[in-house]
């Protein structure tokens, strides 16, 4: 399936796109009351709960004059944070750090593939997932061996990456034979 290779790049690519929600020092333990916030709205740093505040310290400055979608999205990732384990938190910030030595280039793509990721249908995620759950669970010999022949293989069109429209029957000088 040509969609597999992508997944290898999701997980990356979710690390991506919540890393300015994750503080590196932070040694809370999970909270089971986090503060009870409209879905809307501004959100006040005082109404914050003081394990909220130190979850979200390095936002306190620029906290007011943030726009009150990206408050709840910040305050929802300081409870996902609360709830991870060590290790989960170990995990993120490597990934987050793997992320941050790539390209602008190859951020971008990333950022591109998790997007149509996110527009696949819900069977077809979860069949990318579970490919991936059993490529983990590879010998590492038999991983490599993977790479290397997927490595040689160059797709000729990757959607994620296509900034033009795609041809129409109108609009194709030839049309493709029927399967």
């Amino acid at each position: 399936m040509r969609s597999a290779p992508l997944i290898l790049l999701v997980a990356a690519a979710i690390a991506a796109t919540t890393a300015d929600a994750a503080p590196a020092a932070v040694t809370a333990s999970p909270v089971a009351a986090m503060a009870q916030v409209p879905a809307t709205g501004p959100i006040a740093w005082e109404a914050l709960t003081p394990t909220e505040q130190q979850l979200l310290h390095y936002q306190k400055d620029k906290w007011p004059s943030l726009p009150s979608p990206r408050q709840h999205r910040l305050l929802n990732a300081a409870d996902h944070w609360a709830r991870m384990s060590p290790a989960e938190r170990d995990k993120f910030r490597e990934r987050v750090q793997r992320f941050q030595k790539l390209t602008p280039d190859d951020r971008q793509r990333m950022r591109q593939r998790y997007e149509a990721f996110q527009k696949l249908p819900p069977d077809e995620q979860q069949h990318i997932r579970d490919m991936y759950k059993k490529y983990q669970q590879l010998p590492p010999a038999k991983k490599q061996q993977l790479r290397s022949k997927y490595q040689k293989v160059k797709p000729a069109h990757d959607d994620a990456l296509d900034t033009k429209p795609a041809p129409t029957a109108s609009t194709r000088s030839v049309q493709p034979p029927p399967r």
